[in-house]
């Protein structure tokens, strides 16, 4: 019953409530707890580790998966698939990220790439195995991009660079061990336990990000339908066709010997031609948002850096592949202790990535870093292709890690010359644009060091065995590497000088490439990395061809009020960078001044993909016309 003291109209809400509402309250990535942080970089660091892992895994497998099956001669798909994946779908990655969430975006990679690897375990012949390792890769770059954004969604620019720094480790670390890792495990249980191994990590990292990873990116995100219809799908599927048709053609060319005049080999040379043809009309004139920004095709330092990546991932991925297979079949070692020799280059990586984002903390310049250290991957090459039987054991061990150290500094240079030379917009567009040509820089590496190393070995191999049945014992021993351990003394003695030859090859082929990358990197001018970029691409004098109404903009303020009003002290969120305080134009129109919850939404963070002007479009003219199509 009611009472004279009970009021005349109740209370339905209490203060508790509201405490209890703010409590359960979704933050955004700035506001999370360091334990909620330590653990989503724990579950983003250990798929990335794995996705590292997986690029240079079968570096020492292929002569066990290749004696087994008995195609020697294919091995080398085993590396191309992967890569051929990861170059060709990465990209799709960072929109996915938009349309499905941080964390759905990074578990759809993570679970392709663990039912790859599950796939290769319990793969029953090269076929599948190989169809196996193109599934791995559909996940594997998507680990890598989507751990890069959540990176940026958690921490400011200013503190971003130590993150980074520590995740390269880990992406070294597993670049530099797995071959190591795979001859260990395949000498002792088998190559497919190289494989099955990694399943319990790939549960741990779905695990972390599924407990921990549950933060919110508000902004102005476009609608899920609108952001799959910029998914570039006609180029990422004339890209596929174009790079897998040169893969057929070097193949089929130089590992099968098949003759110019074979179907097999003019056919995906034709297509080859085709598909890289319709790649780039449909990158200049078709797809909304390309993944090959065409703008940057007309600057000089994004071209060069491109061009750069192109090559020095090419003499990187060409001695990663090549080197284990030198000691396994010249000095005749085991698997374990051949891929022990990728060590070094593994630690040298993880060091060269370490100094070189301290040099740059430290002097704010780049360009002498890259001159001094961009030498090295030369000096490596010769070194490796100056390699004999009775070379000292120290020669052995310590001529890859040059190498190693030297494209770790380029790449690390490279890109933050790319970045200073691009206006704050661009950033993410321009990301993507030296990624691309890394990838194809990564598979290349692989199949053309494979096609020049099977066509050599296959004429030295004529040159030096002329038994009754040398065709037969010539495609045994290209067939499978192991083999060579088992022959008599002189088919053998034949057999270790035509393989020192063809990887002598191999080896100059690399000082080749990147001696040619350090001749393009030299007009890439230094820059200031504390100098002020331009917001945007001269697009600001543009009207804006999305107004807001003065209520919108009420809203906007109002909700950004709100999520400043989630501040946690010791979060992080004091570290963001003032200039999100600053009142910016965005074409053409004053923003109100606000706090964002989110990097990733802000300009520091520059990799949101549906933003035109934070993200940055790849099709500067459809900017351009969509704001006057509006007037």
């Amino acid at each position: 019953m009611s009472s004279e003291r009970d009021p005349l109209i109740p209370r339905t809400t209490s203060p508790e409530p509201l405490d209890a509402k703010r409590d359960t309250r979704k933050v955004g990535p700035m506001e999370i707890s360091r334990t909620t942080r330590y653990g989503i970089l724990a579950g983003i660091w250990v798929g990335t580790f794995l996705s590292s892992l997986n690029t240079t895994l079968v570096a020492t497998l292929l002569p066990s998966i290749s004696s087994e099956f008995n195609k020697a001669h294919q091995a080398s798909w085993l590396g191309t698939a992967y890569l051929l994946a990861t170059c060709t779908f990465t990209p799709l990655y960072g929109r996915l990220s938009n349309v499905m969430g941080r964390r759905g975006a990074n578990q759809v990679a993570v679970f392709f790439a663990g039912l790859g690897v599950a796939a290769c375990g319990f793969a029953p012949n090269m076929e599948m195995l190989i169809a196996a390792r193109f599934l791995g890769g559909l996940g594997g770059g998507g680990i890598f991009t989507t751990a890069t954004i959540i990176t940026s969604d958690m921490y400011s620019l200013r503190n971003r660079g130590l993150t980074q720094g520590v995740a390269a480790v880990f992406n070294s670390m597993g670049m530099g061990l797995g071959g190591p890792l795979g001859g260990f495990i395949a000498d002792r249980l088998g190559w497919r336990w190289a494989f099955l191994l990694q399943l319990p990590l790939f549960a741990i990292s779905f695990t972390l990000t599924s407990v921990y990873l549950r933060y919110v990116t508000p902004g102005r995100s476009k609608s899920t339908k609108a952001v799959l219809k910029r998914i570039d799908y006609a180029g990422s599927a004339t890209l596929l066709g174009a790079v897998l048709s040169v893969l057929i053609f070097l193949s089929m060319r130089f590992s099968e010997e098949h003759p110019w005049s074979s179907p097999t080999v003019y056919g995906p040379l034709t297509s080859a031609v085709v598909f890289a043809m319709l790649f780039v009309y449909v990158e200049l004139m078709v797809a909304p948002e390309p993944i090959l920004a065409p703008f940057l095709l007309k600057e000089k330092i994004p071209v060069l850096v491109g061009i750069s990546n192109f090559l020095v991932a090419t003499c990187n991925f060409t001695i990663m592949y090549n080197f284990p297979t030198w000691f396994q079949t010249v000095l005749l070692t085991s698997a374990s202790e051949a891929g022990a020799h990728l060590i070094p280059n593994g630690v040298s990586i993880s060091a060269g990535s370490l100094f070189a984002g301290w040099v740059m903390h430290r002097t704010g310049k780049y360009r002498h870093l890259n001159l001094i250290f961009g030498l090295f991957p030369f000096v490596a090459a010769v070194l490796l292709s100056l390699m004999r039987e009775d070379s000292h054991p120290i020669v052995l061990w310590i001529s890859i890690i040059p190498a190693g150290f030297g494209n770790a500094v380029v790449l690390q240079t490279m890109l933050i010359a790319l970045l200073a030379h691009l206006p704050q917009d661009a950033m993410a567009v321009g990301t993507g644009f030296g990624q691309l040509f890394r990838g194809i820089g990564q598979v290349g590496g692989v199949a053309i060091s494979s096609a020049l190393f099977q066509s050599i070995l296959n004429v030295e191999l004529h040159k030096r065995i002329h038994t009754p049945d040398a065709e037969e014992m010539i495609s045994k021993i290209r067939h499978s590497s192991t083999l060579v351990a088992q022959l008599r003394p002189d088919l053998q003695r034949a057999a270790r000088d035509s393989y020192a030859i063809s990887l002598r090859a191999v080896f100059i082929m690399a000082a080749v490439s990147t001696l040619l990358a350090y001749i393009v990197r030299l007009p890439i001018p230094d820059k200031p990395l504390d100098q002020p970029r331009p917001r945007t691409r001269s697009l600001s004098e543009l009207p804006n061809p999305h107004p807001r109404t003065p209520g919108e903009l009420a809203e906007e303020t109002q909700g950004s009020a709100e999520a400043t009003e989630l501040e946690d002290e010791g979060s992080g969120a004091e570290d963001i960078n003032d200039d999100d305080d600053e009142v910016r134009p965005m074409l053409g129109q004053t923003i109100p001044k606000r706090r964002r919850l989110s990097t990733y939404e802000s300009s520091d963070g520059g990799m949101d993909l549906e933003d035109d002007v934070i993200g940055g479009s790849a099709r500067r003219a459809s900017m351009i016309s969509l704001a006057r199509s509006s007037r």
